[in-house]
């Protein structure tokens, strides 16, 4: 069994091939028959897992199977407690109510490496980086739950899934886990 920890630059999708004007993962990790356990979005950055086992990726990956990620979050504005409560108790998207997910506002992360491009910064608003712990994956998740309580993201880094860190691996970088 293989499984691969990456860590994926922004920009850079979770497939193998290349789309249009973004670069796929073969620029990276040149290790055949492995695949992404998951998806991370093209404007995310962070870990993401590959394996050449099916029932690992299914485990990794299956709704019911509850497995935590954890995320830290540039957001655009001041987080207060009805924020905060909000997310931990769960928020009502389109697709319907999220799981409830732990939450705390942060100071950035001391392991943060430069993004390319380079965040927006904006004198005149605020932002805050904020600690997530989810147990679902839809698509764009923790983005559309931060904007639902007025938070936009303005970067979003995925710190771990389950037990599988980004630990000491530089961005653009994978290790054999």
């Amino acid at each position: 069994m293989t499984l691969i920890a990456f860590n994926k630059p922004m920009n850079v999708l979770s497939q193998f091939t290349d789309e249009g004007r973004w670069p796929g993962l073969a620029r990276w990790i040149d290790v055949p028959g492995v695949y992404a356990a998951g998806r991370l979005d093209r404007d995310s950055e962070g870990l993401l897992l590959l394996t050449d086992d099916g029932r690992l990726q299914a485990r990794i990956t299956a709704p019911g199977s509850r497995t935590p990620k954890t995320y830290y979050a540039l957001v655009e504005g001041t987080p207060d407690s009805a924020a905060l409560d909000a997310l931990r108790r769960g928020v009502a998207l389109k697709d319907g109510p999220t799981r409830p997910a732990e939450v705390a506002e942060v100071a950035a992360p001391d392991w943060l490496w430069p993004r390319d491009p380079p965040v927006r910064f904006r004198k005149s608003v605020p932002d805050a980086w904020l600690r997530l712990t989810i147990t679902e994956g839809r698509n764009r998740q923790v983005r559309r739950m931060c904007a639902h309580v007025g938070l936009p993201v303005l970067r979003l880094i995925r710190w771990s899934v389950g037990d599988w860190t980004l630990d000491g691996l530089p961005a653009g970088e994978w290790r054999r886990l």
